[in-house]
Formats: structure tokens, sequence, C-alpha cells
């Protein structure tokens, strides 16, 4: 069958001719015609896009509603999917595809060409020299052979980068809370809290993707941890480092230099730090590379062809397939939740990962244990985990996961449970699928709790004692937080309890500061859950 097959920023020729060897209709929109996409959407039947072009939920709607209404793939060629509104595509049943790995070595290499030239101060002496100066003494550089790199996020670029820096003799240590010690300790690295890496680096490298987690992770107060005289490295996403702490740290000297290929907002709208003589920028330019972009663009062409023949075998951002029709959708959305529930709840490296099934057809148990995987690994990769290679990602993080089946039933037909073991401890949590499509969550850690896992959700563990809701009433209540649901839950012969609050919106990180200030709360966390 021919499809129609629009192409809206520039790819490079390989994947382009990759496309149209497949017999399908392929259309280059034009520079001048971007601000008629929308007209132009709903004739095709997949869309492939770069960083350029806007997928909102208002062009996905126009490729279900214009014309025949035929969209049924988007093919974002590269990692990053933030100009593309995954949650419609999901809504709508439109497939995202990307090319994950694509920029890998591209990345990882860039690394070490911005510490490298921070290092021996190639830009500045460059520059000096093409003013037909010669200046030696002002470029006094320093050797990375007995230095000290930390490597922050330990992942599939993270270790590449370790594996080069062991290369020029350097020791490396490695921060990743979602990476159990002993496989960071297999790449011959030193794993270590955030904070003593900080303070123990001479070089500190970023390789973590943009989330609620990550952002700011490199905040004001940890950048002044850094040790005196260090260098930072970000390819990874700006939004990660404080970059006015940042910049007041290099007037400082505190920090000696950065090398920075991505910044908050891009361009950026202050260029203060970009033009700091300290600073060796680029233009987000870390996968521009010959060979990556003929990586992307094959890699892309190939998921998007894929998708639109109904292969599974695709890197899908969002779900690639409904198992036994509609009715295997919701478990998989409950199997998912369960699982960003857990790891939003557990601490510390992740070593296994159970999933038991009751009364759940035996067809749905592999897709929902999948689901269950890919959820607990959101939280730490973002975009970059999907139902294709959440297996493969959590078995390269050393994570052991298994299925079973059990008789626990808590009174209901069917039954989910996930159980998340790790280097701080376990996480227990169960769900249910009521008349067929209706997801709740119905105990955690032994807390029996009925509630629906959607929304903004605020957690609180605390002392059963009397007057802890009225507190938190008037702590959320203060910061004009209005509460939709509450769920209140204690163990037999426990003197703890739990609560599930539902928010209209998601509160600011200082009412959960006020929350676990009080002497009666242990801890106190957020969550958001996207609607099945």
């Amino acid at each position: 069958m021919q499809h129609r097959i629009l192409v809206s920023d520039p790819l490079e020729k390989t994947g382009l001719t990759q496309l149209r060897a497949s017999g399908h209709d392929v259309v280059e929109l034009p520079a001048e015609q971007k601000d008629q996409l929308q007209e132009k959407i709903g004739d095709f039947d997949a869309l492939v896009v770069r960083s350029g072009t806007q997928v909102t939920a208002d062009l996905l709607r126009a490729g279900k509603n214009r014309g025949a209404g035929r969209l049924r793939v988007v093919g974002r060629a590269g990692i990053g999917v933030d100009n593309v509104d995954t949650r419609a595509a999901t809504e709508l049943g439109i497939l995202v595809v990307n090319a994950p790995t694509a920029n890998l070595i591209s990345a990882c290499e860039h690394t070490f060409a911005l510490l490298l030239a921070l290092a021996r101060k190639v830009a500045a002496a460059d520059a000096d020299i093409k003013r037909e100066a010669w200046n030696r003494k002002n470029f006094v550089g320093v050797e990375l052979q007995g230095k000290t790199l930390g490597v922050i996020g330990f992942g599939r670029i993270g270790q590449q980068v370790a594996r080069r820096a062991q290369a020029f003799d350097m020791d490396v240590l490695a921060y990743d809370p979602f990476l159990p010690d002993d496989v960071v300790a297999q790449h011959d690295a030193t794993p270590l809290p955030l904070d003593e890496l900080l303070q123990q680096a001479d070089v500190v490298t970023l390789h973590v993707p943009l989330t609620d987690d990550t952002r700011d992770l490199l905040s004001g107060d940890r950048l002044r941890k850094m040790k005196q005289g260090a260098l930072l490295i970000n390819c990874a996403r700006g939004g990660v480092v404080d970059e006015t702490t940042l910049l007041e740290l290099l007037e400082s000297g505190h920090i000696a230099g950065a090398g920075l290929d991505v910044f908050a907002a891009e361009p950026p709208s202050d260029w203060e730090l970009a033009a700091h003589p300290k600073v060796v920028a680029t233009p987000h330019v870390g996968a521009q590379t010959r060979e990556a972009q003929v990586r992307i663009s094959t890699q892309t062409a190939k998921m998007v062809l894929a998708a639109l023949e109904g292969s599974l075998a695709v890197t899908a951002v969002n779900l690639p397939f409904r198992p036994a029709g509609a009715a295997g959708a919701p478990f998989l959305h409950l199997a998912e939740t369960l699982g960003h529930l857990a790891g939003c709840l557990g601490d510390g490296g992740l070593r296994s990962l159970e999933v038991v099934f009751r009364g759940i057809e035996d067809d749905l148990q592999r897709p929902a244990t999948v689901a269950a995987v890919k959820g607990v690994l959101q939280r730490q990769l973002g975009d970059a985990v999907n139902y294709v290679n959440a297996e493969t990602l959590a078995t390269e993080r050393g994570v052991e996961v298994r299925r079973s089946t059990s008789a626990k039933d808590l009174g209901y037909p069917n039954l989910l449970t996930l159980s998340l073991a790790g280097d701080e401890g376990s996480i227990d949590i169960s769900g249910t699928i009521f008349h067929g499509s209706e997801a709740r969550v119905v105990e955690i850690e032994g807390y029996p709790l009925e509630f629906r896992p959607k929304g903004d959700l605020l957690i609180v563990r605390n002392r059963d004692v009397p007057g802890v809701v009225g507190n938190l009433g008037s702590i959320l209540g203060e910061a004009g937080l209005n509460i939709a649901e509450i769920h209140l839950a204690r163990r037999p012969g426990s003197e703890q309890a739990l609560a599930i609050v539902r928010l209209d919106q998601q509160p600011e990180a200082n009412v959960i500061d006020r929350l676990q200030s009080l002497p009666e709360v242990q801890w106190a966390l957020t969550v958001h859950l996207r609607d099945s």
C-alpha cells in the first residue's frame, strides 16, 4: 500500500532516498510554505520533523480531522521530542517514533571537544592568532592526565565518556541515583552521591535528559560546592544548570571555565554567559556530525516505514500497540502508572522489578510488564525510554525483571502488583481495573486505599497522630491549592499513616518544604500522572 509522507524540516538526503525507495509518495515542505502545514497535514499518513517544526495538539488534530484525516505516524529525526505533543499524539492514536541512539558517539566526542578546548584554551588562542597576535604566555593550559572527571548521568553517553576519559588516564566518578553501584563499578568508575562528586571532581560533565527531576539539578547551591578551579561541561540540556550562578562563579574564578553546547533558552535571550571569556560555547551542535546526521535520517526513515507497515519493532516514544484490542490498553496504562508511582516512591539504585498478575489474561502479561518497566525508568530517562527499549535499558542498568502470578486478590477480580527492590529498600504497590477501563490504585506498602491514579498527587507519610490532616489542609490552603480528593490509610498495628491528596494544580517546592518541616511528617512528594 502506498502512503504519503510529509517532510517538514530539512532531512539528510540518505534518509530521504530511503523513504522514496520504499515506493511511498514523499513530499518535502518548502520553508516558505511552513505556515500551510496545518492545512496540508490531513492528506498525509506520516509527518517527519526535526526541531524546527512544533508538532502541537492542534496540528495533530488537524492531521486526524482535516482532509482524509490520515495521519498515523510522526517521525522525530533525533532523540528529543520536546517539540512534539506526545500526549496528544497518544490520545489521537498517532505513533511517535524517533532515533534515540543515533547521536550517541557524536555527543560523547563533542564533550571532549569542549573539554580539550577549555583545558588548552584553544578558542581564545585561535581568536588571538587570527588577530595576528603571538601571546604564548597568555595561554597556559592544564593536562587531563591525573585529573578526576565527574560524570553526572551514567547512561549510554556517560559510559562512553568515561571510557574515553580513562584513555586520558583520568579517574572517573559517577553519579546516577537510578543505577546500582556495581553496574557503575563494572565501567571502572567510582559511584558517589552528587554533592561528594562535585566536591572532588576537577571536571564535571552532564549527560542527563531534561525532566522534572533534573531541571536545575546543578542549582546555585550545588554549583558552589564544585571544587575550586574546576571545569564544567554541558552537552545535555540547558535547563539542568543554574546559568545565573554559573556566570557569577565564572566571574569570581571559583569555576575556571565552562564548555556549553546547550542553554536554557536557545538561542539565548541574554548572551552574557555564552560570550564570557571563560566559556567555550557552541550552538547545540552535539549531534551535528555528518555521521550522526546520516544515522539520524536513516534510523528515522526506517522507523517511519516500519510503523506505517504496522511493525512493533520501532523506537516508539508513545504506545506502539494495543494488545488484545482496545481491552488491553487500560492494563498497560495501569502497569505504566504503577511503575511511575513506584519509581517516584523508591530511592537508590534499582535492583529488581517483579510484576505479579492475578485474573489478567496471559497475552496481556508481557506487554504489561514492559509497560511497568517503562513507567519505572521514565522518571530518570524521560523520553529516551519507550515500550520497545524499556527491557533492554533495564538489562543495561542491571535491573532484573520478573513476572509471575499470585492468588492474592485483596477482594478484586483482577490485580496487578509491582514489587521494586533497590539499594535503599523495597516498594510494593497494587492496582486494578474496574468496569473494563477504570484504573485504581488499591494498596501501597500494605496501606489499603483506593484512588484514581491521575493528575497532580501529593503523597505524605506521617505518624498516625491527631492534627496531621488539619495542618496539611492549612498549608495547602495558605498556598492557594484546592484539594480535589483526599484518601487516608493506616496499617493495623502500625504507628504510621499514608495520605494521597489530589490537587487542582501542582504545588511549589516551598509547599513541600513546609510539609516536611512538620514534626509528624516523615516525607512528602508530588507526582504528576497523565489520564488514561
